[in-house]
């Protein structure tokens, strides 16, 4: 009896499968990568929104940073200092990553006080206040800044 594959046709055969495996295996992990970069906020806020007076420029946060108008920063009562946070203009649905290295009053009722630089960018330096979508990023800078 003669057989149905010769030699080479195995060998063709075996590393096309093997091929396809790890390009099968290869797209899985890239797949599982995107899905966690994606990832949905650990935690949704909403609330109204201010931006600091130009009078604390210069002075110590409550972490130990020096406040700057020009930073991507934001004063906030109930998230730890330290978090990456993006914050959308729900007016306009602008968007900005901010990192929380201050606290506000005790009785502010606002939810969040941006930097100026903050505030230019969600587009609402002329009305002062605005209402805000506060998403909990995490402790780590996200990826891109």
């Amino acid at each position: 009896m003669r057989p149905i594959f010769k030699k080479n046709h195995l060998q063709t055969a075996f590393l096309a499968a093997a091929a396809l495996f790890f390009t099968v295996t290869a797209a899985a992990q890239v797949d599982t990568a995107a899905k966690k970069a994606s990832a949905k906020p650990k935690r949704v806020l909403y609330g109204m929104a201010s931006f600091y007076s130009s009078k604390f420029n210069g002075k110590k946060t409550a972490s130990g940073e020096i406040f700057s108008q020009n930073k991507l920063t934001c004063a906030c009562n109930i998230l730890p200092l330290g978090t990456w946070i993006r914050v959308t203009n729900q007016r306009n649905g602008r968007t900005v990553i901010v990192k929380t290295n201050d606290r506000l009053h005790p009785r502010m009722k606002r939810i969040i006080d941006l930097t100026k630089a903050a505030a230019v960018k969600l587009g609402y330096v002329s009305s002062g206040l605005t209402r805000v979508k506060v998403e909990v990023l995490g402790k780590k800078p996200p990826a891109g800044l």
